[in-house]
């Protein structure tokens, strides 16, 4: 039910952006507030609109779907198990636990947490204490693993994507 209303009223404010660029004759027309914009036709993969495309710019949330990509990844091939845990260390309740004023799991020092949770954490929660574990876990640190993950995007394609941190 929740797909096919999803699949309606993208399919919809597709077919108004198709609807807006035949009337004004080119997607050049269309403004927008946002800094950086990159529309794209899944189907073409034709470039309708575009602003500050090729602009490095903080990947925000981007960064925890990498992470997240490479958590499913390894899932797939068994280099890990949903119930399979990680220690959550000191520096990950640091740098992404309450006192960090971030999004948090609110994971405690000392503890052990299933992968699953760590993944609802990060999916749910935006949790950055998540993230730092799942890097630490890993790839024994945050850095080790941001390498892991512009590694990987790079073999993904994304050539002009570098990430500093799980989060």
């Amino acid at each position: 039910m929740i797909t096919n209303f999803a699949t309606r009223h993208m399919a919809f404010g597709t077919a108004l952006l198709v609807v807006f660029f035949a009337i004004t004759g080119s997607a050049k027309a269309f403004e927008t507030l946002a800094k950086e914009v990159v529309l794209m036709d899944a189907d073409t993969g034709a470039i309708l609109f575009e602003k500050n495309g090729d602009v490095p710019m903080s990947p925000a949330s981007m960064s925890k779907l990498m992470t997240v990509y490479i958590i499913f990844e390894r899932l797939q091939d068994g280099r890990l198990s949903l119930d399979d845990t990680f220690r959550i260390s000191e520096n990950a309740w640091r740098k992404g636990g309450v006192k960090s004023g971030s999004s948090t799991m609110f994971l405690e020092p000392g503890k052990r947490v299933r992968i699953e949770d760590l993944v609802r954490g990060i999916v749910v929660q935006s949790g950055n204490d998540a993230c730092i574990v799942i890097a630490e876990g890993i790839s024994g640190s945050e850095e080790a693993f941001s390498d892991e993950m512009t590694e990987r995007a790079h073999q993904l394609g994304l050539k002009n994507s570098t990430f500093k941190n799980a989060t």
